[in-house]
């Protein structure tokens, strides 16, 4: 009966660990690209596509950027070279990554 039960536990934890799922509040196919930026554009592309809500960050935590997209691209060319933070928001969904302008 142990061994009945070991195999059940296997099981399920097989199963559950084995599923790749987006986690949630994660938004899905998120890309960006070109990272780093040279030519004062960056790219932001998503499974929606929907309008994103854009907040970008200094090293200090500082909002130095709040802006709303509708499509892709993004005009970096008013920031220094540096390392920032970009938050996108997309519905209910949020991604945060490293922005690095060169």
């Amino acid at each position: 009966m142990k061994h009945f039960y070991i195999i059940v536990c296997l099981l399920v934890f097989s199963f559950s660990f084995g599923q790749t799922t987006p986690k949630k509040g994660e938004i899905v196919g998120f890309k960006l690209y070109p990272n780093p930026v040279t030519n004062n554009k960056v790219f932001i592309q998503t499974k929606d596509n929907a309008p994103k809500k854009i907040i970008i960050y200094d090293v200090l935590g500082t909002p130095v950027l709040k802006t709303t997209i509708i499509g892709k691209e993004l005009n970096l060319r008013e920031f220094d070279s540096g390392v920032y933070v970009l938050r996108v928001f997309e519905k209910d969904k949020v991604a945060t990554r490293k922005l690095i302008v060169k």
